[in-house]
């Protein structure tokens, strides 16, 4: 079981094209992985997950038109670390 809240963000401008972003977020991770497990499928979750929420900030997708690769690195990382839960 696995289960992740949306991005908090400050300010939402506009959910338009969130889902379609989620599901295009996530099947890219599921489709780079070199297996499907657990691992892979909460992964995936948080990936669609950090591009989904870069769509809310602007109107329609037009924050994905300048988005770079280490923008989403470093909102992924923020995202995994914000969801990480250790039993220790």
């Amino acid at each position: 079981f696995f289960a992740a809240p949306a991005m908090p963000l400050e300010e939402v401008f506009d959910p338009t094209g969130a889902g379609d972003t989620f599901a295009g977020g996530f099947m890219g991770s599921l489709a780079a992985s070199e297996r499907i497990d657990d691992a892979a499928m909460a992964r995936a979750i948080i990936h669609g997950s950090t591009l989904a929420s870069f769509a809310c900030e602007d109107f329609s997708l037009d924050r994905l038109l300048g988005l770079t690769q280490d923008e989403i690195r470093e909102r992924f990382l923020h995202f995994k670390r914000l969801t990480h839960f250790d039993e220790g």
